[in-house]
């Protein structure tokens, strides 16, 4: 299982909002996840919106983000998504994300 770190921007004013819908991710959305090897999946915000994603993926992170691609209510969810986010303007959340090296873990 690989384990993946991952970092992207929620724009300040939209913070609480952001979060309030992540209290009721869509299920079909959730499947779709779990479907393409997103385990363990967590999401931590500072109070600036800086957001922390972690994963554990069987494969490697860009094959989960391709396999997400290919999901249909995926497509739906980033285009609800897109305007919560700082960054290169036109593309969706899940091409935002930008990888985390990992450099130190301990079982």
């Amino acid at each position: 299982m690989r384990r993946v770190g991952f970092v992207f921007k929620v724009k300040q004013d939209l913070i609480e909002e952001y979060k309030e819908h992540h209290k009721a991710v869509w299920p079909e959305m959730l499947d779709a996840l779990r479907r393409n090897g997103w385990h363990n999946y967590s999401l931590f915000m500072r109070e600036d919106g800086l957001l922390f994603g972690y994963l554990e993926t069987p494969d490697s992170f860009q094959a989960a983000l391709e396999g997400m691609a290919e999901e249909e209510i995926n497509t739906k969810w980033q285009e609800f998504m897109a305007p919560y986010f700082e960054g290169i303007p036109g593309l969706p959340p899940d091409q935002k994300m930008v990888e985390l090296e990992e450099v130190f873990y301990l079982d």
